[in-house]
């Protein structure tokens, strides 16, 4: 008995909502700050402080991930390990 994970697909439907709630959520908030009634340094500043916030979240959701298939790898290694052990073992065999 395996306690293989089961692989998750990701259908093409959500991939399409993802990129599109993504592209819109950028587009509105690049709208907003053009249409923000204040000087152009104040507008500068947003923008790049929307740009800075968007590589982060790209950073941090890589590092999740990176963190997570790691685990997981240690997790495979681990139980093929166990499994060789037991079935190697004979718990019938004379000491």
């Amino acid at each position: 008995m395996s306690d293989t994970p089961v692989k998750q697909q990701i259908t093409p439907a959500y991939y399409a909502q993802a990129v599109a709630s993504f592209g819109l959520a950028l587009v509105a908030m690049a709208v907003g700050i053009v249409k923000l009634d204040a000087s152009a340094w104040v507008r500068g500043f947003l923008a790049v402080a929307v740009l800075y916030l968007t590589t982060s979240a790209f950073t941090l959701a890589k590092v999740i991930r990176d963190r997570q298939e790691a685990g997981q790898l240690v997790s495979r290694v681990d139980q093929a390990r166990l499994e060789k052990i037991l079935a190697e073992h004979d718990p019938f065999q004379k000491l």
